[in-house]
């Protein structure tokens, strides 16, 4: 098979916020600008389907019932359904980019190939911390241990290797399509991948817009100015839990710093109501900002902040370093693979009050280098995103 020549699919959870998973659909798309974006759903006017706005984007039968409100949450017991409403059998190669929505199980031919770029293993399916929490409510436990059952069920299936029996074999019939090769964002999702369901996969970090951000960054807004550090921190998240904003928000409240957070409110999440109760002179919720604003706030901003537990990678904390902040960020997930401890950031075990001060004031006695920051944030770039994406698809589709 020539790899010019293959005829190529994307599929991706849905449309609807423009995030990290989304950060990478649109890499995969630059890439391959002829392939086609299958999808649950797609909001129009939405900040994701904007983005993808001149693309070719095919959603599910399902998509009028799920765009209704944030139903695509409640009814994620349907995602079977919605990927085996998908024929893809006539694609060589199908990338799907994976995470809570499972996004696998559509139908394939018995030559296609399936790779799966894994942002994380459903995160509510394993127990790990989500955005909304919902199962402190009963009703809600009781429904994700049902449903979660069934569900766990068939991700672990459909991330297993296509298999075919003798009459799909000899007659050249479509075949449910599994996973041939999984890709993980980080070496901490290569572990979750190991262990849910039991497969190897290759670690390939997402792309950041590092190139330009150091452009962007690098030189002051006039010849005569200079980028200046000033008196805040900066978050950029969306609005949900398991980000460490109201941690970071009751630090700050009362600190001689500012903390400004960068972001939109995202399906069920009720953060942000918690935020403005919390948030007073010292922290100030921006909403969302032009990929310009976002980069000037990086580079004036005196440090960053990532208090996430268990961050599948962070690619707000690489883009940060890019722009030469340095960052104070939780010592788990993929913080650990991104920020060098006192070189690039201030690693922390805790995000309560007293750890956060102590680690300002570590920050604070460190002279940090603007271009051991911006090195490291390369390790991280597009151009080598697609130039480790485009090997692996060498080496494994013949």
């Amino acid at each position: 098979m020539v790899f010019r020549r293959m005829k190529i699919a994307l599929v991706h959870d849905y449309l609807k916020e423009y995030g990290g998973a989304e950060r990478v659909l649109k890499t995969l798309a630059e890439i391959y600008p002829n392939a086609p974006i299958y999808t649950a759903f797609s909001v129009k006017g939405s900040t994701a389907e904007k983005e993808f706005k001149d693309k070719e984007i095919y959603e599910s039968w399902l998509a009028p019932l799920l765009k209704i409100d944030n139903l695509y949450s409640p009814l994620r017991f349907l995602t079977p359904l919605v990927w085996r409403s998908f024929d893809l059998s006539e694609y060589d190669l199908v990338i799907t980019s994976c995470s809570w929505y499972i996004t696998r199980g559509f139908e394939v031919g018995p030559k296609t190939k399936v790779m799966a770029y894994c942002h994380t293993p459903p995160r509510w399916l394993y127990g790990y911390e989500t955005s909304v929490g919902f199962t402190k409510y009963w009703p809600v436990k009781v429904y994700s241990v049902i449903v979660g059952h069934f569900m766990r069920m068939y991700d672990f299936k459909t991330a297993q290797v296509p298999t075919k029996n003798k009459e799909q074999r000899t007659k050249n019939r479509k075949i449910r399509g599994g996973v041939n090769y999984f890709i993980a964002n980080s070496k901490n999702v290569a572990d979750r991948i190991k262990k849910f369901y039991r497969r190897d996969s290759t670690v390939i970090y997402p792309p950041v817009d590092v190139k330009n951000i150091i452009k962007s960054t690098g030189n002051p807004p006039s010849p005569r100015l200079r980028w200046t550090k000033e008196d805040y921190f900066l978050m950029v998240s969306r609005l949900v839990g398991a980000k460490g904003l109201e941690e970071a928000a009751k630090a700050f409240k009362n600190s001689k710093y500012k903390l400004k957070i960068v972001g939109e409110a995202h399906g069920f999440s009720d953060v942000e109501k918690r935020l403005k109760r919390l948030s007073g002179e010292n922290v100030e919720l921006i909403g969302r900002v032009s990929v310009e604003e976002l980069y000037t706030l990086y580079a004036n901003a005196k440090g960053f902040i990532a208090l996430a537990r268990d961050e599948d990678f962070g690619m707000t904390v690489v883009e940060a370093m890019a722009a030469g902040t340095p960052v104070i960020a939780f010592n788990g997930g993929g913080f650990k693979e991104s920020v060098v401890d006192g070189i690039t950031g201030v690693l922390i075990n805790d995000t309560d009050e007293t750890t956060l001060e102590n680690a300002i004031e570590r920050f604070n006695k460190i002279k940090w280098d603007r271009k051991k920051l911006q090195e490291n944030a390369k390790r991280f770039s597009k151009e080598r995103f697609e130039m480790e994406l485009k090997e692996v698809i060498s080496s494994k589709i013949k």
